[in-house]
């Protein structure tokens, strides 16, 4: 049975904002150049792009994964269009298909991975080959929805769950020692890389903090 691929412990969040074929083809511009920079674990997040568009996105940049060795692509909540593009992993929240449910169209070979929080059952997480926990901290798209976990709710979630956490919610190169020391295996980051006004310099900014190395 083959293993699936995990990110590496500095895993990029796309922006989210793209609507149509030129934006993604210009998001696929801007990622591919933050991956040149050294970033190597993105997860494609575009809710409002059809599936045609969020394919060829994938496809570009698993594409690009034949010329950076590691890099790790993975899409969220489109278990079909994953597949299609021969990404590395997918992802599912809670408004996705449960992580059995994707498991089952997935198969064994594709990265799974599940956003928890706080108060969720535990049962919801079973099956995940990791989680992406928070927000660990303040956040605008979570504010109002969601509550900062702080580092204690952290370090339970990783010390209940039989694999790798990404923390995520504001987190800054400031803060990744402290989420790491709560028992995070990485940090998982949107607003202050991919998000950023400049996406390269985040990216070497970020791929050189050493607690997303070591």
């Amino acid at each position: 049975m083959t293993t699936p691929r995990l990110p590496e412990r500095l895993l990029a969040l796309t922006p989210g904002r793209t609507r149509d074929a030129d934006g993604a083809a210009r998001l696929a511009r801007s990622v591919g150049a933050a991956c040149e920079a050294g970033l190597r674990s993105v997860l494609i997040r575009e809710p409002l792009l059809g599936d045609g568009d969020l394919l060829v996105l994938a496809r570009r940049l698993v594409d690009l994964a034949r010329t950076l060795p590691g890099l790790w692509i993975g899409v969220h909540d489109r278990v079909h269009v994953a597949l299609a593009a021969g990404a590395h992993g997918v992802h599912v929240g809670h408004r996705s298909l449960t992580v059995r449910e994707a498991r089952g169209v997935a198969g064994e070979g594709l990265c799974l991975g599940f956003s928890a929080h706080e108060h969720d059952a535990p049962s919801l997480r079973e099956g995940a080959d990791y989680l992406i926990f928070g927000p660990l901290h303040d956040t605008p798209s979570k504010r109002g929805l969601l509550p900062p976990t702080g580092h204690e709710a952290l370090a339970r979630c990783a010390g209940s769950f039989h694999g790798p956490v990404w923390a995520i919610g504001g987190l800054r190169l400031g803060r990744v020692r402290g989420a790491r020391e709560a028992g995070a295996f990485g940090v998982a980051v949107l607003s202050d890389l991919l998000g950023a006004p400049d996406p390269v310099e985040r990216a070497r900014a970020w791929c050189e903090e050493p607690a997303c190395r070591g």
